[in-house]
């Protein structure tokens, strides 16, 4: 059976009630500094499963949100 669900490792941004924002935790480099990413992906709590795997978090989501979000 095929699973729709895709795991992303991830950095959590930021966290609300119903709501976390994610980011994938690259850096660029502008004007000779370097900048942590600053495009965050809102996901809901309510599509989502989060999961702590040693210092790496793993968010588990359906593949047609994370398609949605641009994260796949």
């Amino acid at each position: 059976m095929k699973s729709d669900l895709v795991d992303i490792e991830c950095e959590i941004a930021q966290e609300r009630e119903k709501a976390i924002a994610i980011t994938d935790g690259t850096e660029t480099v502008w004007e000779g500094h370097t900048r942590p990413s600053l495009k965050w992906f809102w996901l809901p709590r309510s599509q989502i499963a989060v999961a702590q795997d040693g210092a790496r978090t793993i968010v588990t989501m359906p593949q047609w949100l994370a398609k949605e979000k641009g994260l796949i």
